[in-house]
């Protein structure tokens, strides 16, 4: 299972990104998806994770702002980003808990390359 991100880039505090994060491969099947970021001179935090059924956890920090959503038939994750603030400027990264059938079931965690937001004015 790869992972390739997209979506990160230049945003004025209080403006609005959308991160996208698709995964490729074959014979998968895609658990939880999640968001991580990672700031300048932090550790790498969890931002925000989504089941396969849906359901959500966001880090404080995300909460009120940011919505994570998946598309389990594109095998994609997303991430809207709003009301963005300088300290939201970090590397960010997806990952996924997956399982693969070949033919008998291997567990797996993938992680993307990672993309950058700055948030400056």
């Amino acid at each position: 299972v790869q992972l390739q991100a997209s979506g990160g880039g230049l945003a004025q505090p209080g403006g609005s990104l959308r991160l996208s994060c698709a995964a490729s491969g074959s014979g998968f099947r895609l658990n939880s998806m999640g968001w991580h970021r990672q700031g300048p001179g932090n550790q790498r935090e969890l931002v925000a994770s989504i089941t396969r059924a849906g359901n959500t956890n966001y880090a404080d920090s995300a909460k009120g702002r940011f919505t994570i959503s998946r598309d389990n038939a594109k095998n994609t994750v997303y991430l809207q980003m709003n009301s963005l603030k300088p300290e939201d400027t970090a590397v960010y990264y997806c990952e996924t808990d997956y399982m693969i059938f070949d033919p008998t079931p291997i567990a797996g965690r993938a992680w993307g390359q990672g993309t950058l937001v700055t948030v400056s004015s």
